[in-house]
């Protein structure tokens, strides 16, 4: 069948037209700091973000720590899109210690999100979570702690635990403070002690304070 040049000028605008579309298809942009805020309390800063895609969709979600000086929180905020729009949504958020030195830090590899913390005094707590996107429930699940608690002056023992909340594997160590006058360390630490400590699925929104499971651990007779 013949066409005409009418006919090809026609659908040569046609599709001209269909890639200026998608080429104008809006593209999602990370969550400014302005927008983070409206989710944490009043009087709140952003301490730290990271911006990624946790979810595997494409699309630019956020994580970030912030809060004032009664409520410190760590949320996620991943971004979706549909026929009508598109935007970010709260996907998870977890209560943190109030009182931190230093920022916390976060990355992502793997497929999981990694959020290191510092916090307390002179007694301080190093705390590691680490959150994997469960796509069946749409949640940031924790799938990982490791905690210490030692003493910044080394003037008491520390205790460090580490779970594995996948498969239930817990292991336990204190360390006694190295007052022998020999070697540099400022601890020595005791074998390992393997225990296990299976859990239903925990959830961003559940995670638990490390500071209550060494204390926890210490009452136990750890």
């Amino acid at each position: 069948m013949k066409r005409s040049r009418t006919m090809w000028v026609g659908i040569g605008l046609a599709l001209a037209f269909v890639g200026t579309a998608w080429a104008q298809e809006p593209k999602l942009e990370p969550m400014t700091e302005s927008m983070l805020v409206d989710y944490l309390p009043d009087d709140s800063r952003v301490e730290t973000r990271l911006d990624g895609d946790f979810n595997g969709d494409g699309l630019a979600d956020t994580a970030y720590v912030g809060g004032n000086d009664d409520k410190r929180l760590l949320k996620v905020m991943l971004g979706y899109k549909d026929e009508f729009e598109l935007g970010h949504t709260p996907t998870g958020e977890a209560a943190l210690e109030v009182a931190p030195l230093g920022s916390a830090s976060l990355s992502f590899k793997k497929g999981v999100l990694i959020v290191e913390d510092l916090t307390g005094g002179t007694t301080a707590t190093a705390t590691t979570y680490r959150y994997r996107y469960d796509p069946q429930t749409k949640r940031m699940r924790l799938i990982g702690l490791d905690a210490e608690r030692y003493s910044r002056t080394n003037s008491h023992d520390t205790l460090k635990l580490s779970w594995n909340l996948l498969t239930g594997a817990r292991i336990v160590q204190r360390g006694r403070v190295n007052d022998s006058g020999k070697g540099d360390e400022a601890y020595r630490y005791d074998p390992e002690r393997k225990l296990s400590s299976k859990s239903a699925p925990v959830y961003m929104d559940e995670t638990p304070s490390p500071d209550a499971l060494i204390d926890a651990q210490l009452e136990a007779g750890s």
